[in-house]
């Protein structure tokens, strides 16, 4: 057991450095205005942390949301594989793959930024914990240490757990954490299912593991957040507030097709569309909106004078007169 843990240690030590680099970062920016020990400090660099964790995970991001996308939508194609080929298990395993090569799905991607972040989740806990035992790791020093493990907000120390401490006002803060971080989790998933996948998919075998991971993942973090700090807590529950906002853009701006987040997006396009005049086609074919009249016609415009010589100007300003016949007569 030594050699293997060793061997973890080993593999970590690159995490330690980044996670702690990036965390010192950020914690020396927010000293310019707060106290290096001040708690706030602390949970602002922990936030900065998982923004800056977060916006490098954008383009796997990007990557998840397409393989969910796709996943849902060859749920009927996969229903069809099942019915014709349910007695021959390896046949089904052939097709369903070759499924998912011509269709560009993995069925893994949906879970990368999660696993991607797990290391990140468990090196920060690591950090914090050892500095409450006055352990530096990583780019902390020990200056760093003392001002981790004696940082507090609203009177709980970060660096406690539910478990580590007989302080009631920690309990209460690391009671609140777990909440708020098995809700924001559970928030995450529902918020795809319930926008964001359509009818068709909804009882297919992804849909079922969607639903299994929207119930499942509270319940572990409500079991295991009572031995996390609350300094990791607060990390995982910024990343879901993170999460939330990422899918509420993406589903909003460009939903999957026969989706009710794609009904949703049409309507607001025809309410813009009327609310600044223009005609809308709906696919049934009916003009929806308003149009906007043309412009009344404009009156012509005054026609300039052609250039004319000095002897015109003089002709034109003195007509010659006409001769009168009755003159002669008088």
């Amino acid at each position: 057991m030594g050699s293997i843990g060793h061997l973890l240690g080993w593999i970590a030590t690159p995490f330690y450095y980044a996670i702690s680099g990036i965390l010192l970062a950020w914690h020396r920016l927010f000293t310019l205005v707060l106290a290096p020990s001040n708690g706030w400090s602390w949970v602002l660099s922990i936030v900065g942390l998982t923004i800056t964790i977060r916006a490098l995970l954008i383009p796997l991001f990007v990557r998840q949301i397409k393989s969910s996308r796709n996943m849902q939508l060859i749920q009927p194609k996969v229903r069809e594989l099942q019915k014709k080929y349910g007695h021959d298990r390896e046949r089904l395993a052939q097709e369903t793959m070759a499924l998912y090569r011509e269709t560009g799905t993995n069925p893994f991607a949906s879970c990368l930024p999660l696993i991607i972040q797990m290391p990140v989740f468990l090196c920060l806990f690591r950090l914090v914990n050892d500095a409450a035992h006055s352990t530096a790791k990583g780019f902390l020093s020990t200056s760093d240490v003392v001002h981790l493990s004696n940082a507090h907000i609203f009177g709980g120390r970060l660096a406690d757990t539910f478990n580590s401490s007989h302080d009631t006002t920690v309990k209460i803060i690391a009671a609140v954490m777990v909440v708020a971080m098995c809700i924001t989790t559970f928030v995450t998933q529902r918020q795809l299912m319930a926008k964001n996948m359509p009818a068709d998919a909804m009882t297919g075998q992804y849909a079922q593991q969607q639903k299994m991971l929207m119930y499942v993942l509270p319940v572990v973090f409500a079991v295991s957040g009572i031995a996390f700090p609350i300094a990791a807590m607060l990390y995982w529950t910024t990343s879901n507030l993170w999460t939330m906002g990422q899918q509420f853009y993406v589903i909003r701006n460009n939903p999957a097709p026969g989706t009710p987040a794609e009904e949703a997006k049409k309507a607001r396009d025809r309410a813009k569309a009327a609310r600044r005049g223009h005609a809308v086609v709906a696919e049934d074919g009916v003009v929806e909106g308003t149009v906007i009249e043309p412009e009344a016609k404009r009156p012509a415009q005054r026609q300039q004078p052609k250039k004319q010589t000095r002897s015109q100007r003089k002709q034109g300003s003195n007509p010659p007169r006409q001769s009168n016949p009755n003159e002669g007569d008088k």
